[in-house]
């Protein structure tokens, strides 16, 4: 009977250390991706200097450096995306946090999303003013509340709770985002005299009105554990009024993430990608409908998006790595950093126009 334990202990022994190797195997392949985006149809090529395009791929650039130190080292996708959401944050550059739009009444209203593919967990902020980095504010939603979204004053006495940094609103006033909240209040006014003389709208000012529709940041991200996540952050829209809130701080619409499929950020018309449930609409023709990335990507962004009436973006990394970053307007602040396996040269690219 003791030789039998013995033998048994020996095989039962062998066994948990094969499948503890192969679990290690599998979590420790040292490839990853990092995709991000600044915002997709702000942009007019012809009015873009050297100069100009320069200082925008520095900001991304900035992004994708503090993404892939924490991916490199082994970190989660979950702490990249955040981290990498964050600097955009911080730039005056991009249509979230420092540099947020301003709403009709004048003042900044910020939303952010943030998903956890490997367990599907989810945490959201939307209207908020005072939250110096909304990103932060949604993982602390998802993690140390039994929430998914909160929002206004209750979402930054929330944070303020958990230590989250709390700064007077004037620290998101942006000489240059104000002049836009301006010449959008100009463009209502004109449009008000157009209507009550039954004037055609002027190519110029719809062109502009349809610009100030956009304006988000986002990442997305593979870990060497296999894991995705994706993040949002977002000021909205010049001149929102009522409260509005668009499709990045909404899940399954301008964020998502599923260790099955994908991780997506979105960028543009917020109302049509929430009519499309644009992000969850594309995981969902992956799983169930056996669609590579390209193919879901490219037929709701490229298709279905644009017979709305709506345009934009998004960003996505699927489960094996792949890459997609489709869009309909003229231009999208986008870039990517990955290593395909252990060893393997790091492949980097930030890019603006098509």
């Amino acid at each position: 009977m003791r030789i039998l334990f013995i033998i048994l202990f020996t095989v039962c022994s062998s066994t948990l250390l094969a499948q503890q190797a192969t679990v290690s195997n599998k979590t420790n392949t040292g490839k990853y991706v990092l995709v991000i985006h600044g915002g997709a149809g702000t942009l007019n090529k012809s009015q873009f200097t050297p100069a100009l395009e320069a200082k925008y791929k520095s900001g991304l650039d900035s992004a994708l450096v503090v993404g892939n130190a924490i991916l490199e080292k082994g970190g989660t996708a979950l702490d990249a995306v955040e981290a990498t959401v964050k600097v955009l944050e911080n730039n005056p550059l991009f249509n979230a946090g420092k540099g947020a739009v301003f709403t009709n009444e004048g003042i900044n209203e910020l939303d952010a999303a943030i998903m956890d593919g490997k367990t599907l967990a989810a945490g959201s902020i939307a209207g908020v003013r005072t939250i110096k980095n909304p990103i932060t504010a949604a993982r602390a939603v998802m993690e140390k509340s039994e929430h998914v979204l909160l929002s206004g004053r209750g979402a930054e006495a929330f944070a303020a709770m958990q230590g989250i940094e709390i700064v007077d609103p004037s620290y998101f006033y942006t000489p240059e985002r104000w002049k836009g909240l301006l010449r959008a209040k100009e463009r209502d006014s004109i449009d008000q005299l157009k209507k009550a003389s039954q004037t055609a709208y002027n190519d110029e000012i719809d062109e502009q009105r349809r610009k100030d529709k956009y304006g988000t940041v986002g990442a997305v991200a593979l870990d060497t554990h296999g894991n995705l996540a994706a993040a949002t952050s977002t000021g909205g829209m010049t001149n929102k009024k009522w409260g509005r809130i668009g499709d990045a701080p909404i899940i399954g619409s301008g964020t998502y993430a599923n260790n099955k499929t994908v991780a997506i950020s979105c960028t543009g018309w917020g109302e049509y990608f929430l009519r499309l449930v644009m992000a969850k609409s594309i995981s969902d023709r992956m799983e169930f409908g056996g669609q590579s990335l390209t193919l879901a990507s490219e037929t709701l962004v490229m298709k279905e998006l644009p017979a709305l009436g709506g345009d934009g973006g998004l960003i996505a990394v699927d489960k094996n790595g792949n890459i997609a970053l489709p869009f309909c307007t003229e231009g999208m602040y986008r870039g990517f950093i990955k290593k395909e396996r252990q060893g393997a040269a790091v492949v980097k690219d930030i890019l603006i126009f098509k």
